[in-house]
């Protein structure tokens, strides 16, 4: 009889690893996390799981302390941290996502390793399923142009999973996704909607200040006040959670058809 290789001791270097497992039933498996797991996942706060650095500052020790027989992580990266990683001799599954394709892949790989391939299936056609919901309630709307920005300096716009939910949304994604751009160009694409979902930034990001210090004040979204700030993590963890981030853009595009979601902040809410 072959023997069970499944791992025992997971460490998750990124949100998006404990999400997953937590969706696919696995939490039991985990054994260490990072301090930005609890926000997204708050059932780790009452399980005895070490915190360690996440994929961009991994340190090796920490890693080999906590006696992990697997280690997942997934972007962003730095070279150092993945050296790090790799010094740490535990087997290592590396996730870069780009699409909603790949994050669903990532989400089967994961569930194949953990031997919950059957609740990999329905984490995925959950997410699939609400997409296609909203999808369809914003597809006889009109198309408002969106410029949504994952990092302020350098400005750089947000990835291509997140032109994919601004399209399911009812807009239209402006720019090239992961990209660096200029104020100036972002403003001369005329945004009607601009939305910020800084990494590591929750919901702070200071709208009316890169408004003010960007010229963007004469922008159409600028006029009419559609100037939002989306929890990062909703958009920026390539996990199921980001059916929570495809609701905020939702009411951020189409605020007349969809209810204010968790996670969204106008410019001209008081925080």
């Amino acid at each position: 009889m072959p023997s069970d290789y499944t791992p025992r001791r997971i460490a998750a270097l990124q949100p998006s690893a404990t999400v997953i497992l937590r969706d696919l039933g696995k939490l039991d498996l985990l054994v260490a996390c990072t301090k930005y797991c609890a926000k997204l996942c708050p059932e780790v706060r009452d399980r005895n799981i070490a915190i360690v650095a996440d994929s961009w500052t991994a340190q090796s020790q920490q890693i080999r302390e906590v006696r992990p027989d697997f280690v997942i992580a997934s972007v962003p990266y730095q070279e150092k941290a993945v050296i790090e990683i790799l010094k740490a001799g535990t087997p290592f599954l590396a996730l870069a996502p780009r699409t909603l394709s790949n994050i669903y892949s990532d989400i089967a790989v994961i569930a194949r390793i953990v031997n919950a391939s059957s609740e990999g299936d329905q984490v995925i056609q959950r997410m699939q399923d609400e997409i296609e919901s909203v999808r369809l309630r914003a597809k006889d709307l009109p198309k408002p142009r969106v410029f949504c920005e994952e990092w302020g300096k350098p400005l750089i716009a947000s990835q291509v999973w997140v032109a994919e939910l601004v399209e399911a949304a009812g807009g239209k994604f402006i720019g090239t996704p992961g990209a660096q751009v200029s104020a100036d160009e972002a403003a001369a694409q005329a945004p009607d909607v601009i939305i910020a979902a800084w990494c590591g930034a929750g919901d702070r990001v200071p709208l009316e200040k890169i408004i003010r210090t960007r010229n963007w004040e004469n922008t159409p979204a600028a006029r009419n006040q559609r100037v939002y700030c989306i929890e990062d993590e909703f958009l920026n963890t390539p996990a199921p959670t980001l059916v929570r981030g495809l609701h905020a853009l939702a009411a951020a595009i189409h605020p007349e058809h969809f209810p204010q979601a968790e996670g969204l902040r106008c410019i001209n809410t008081p925080r």
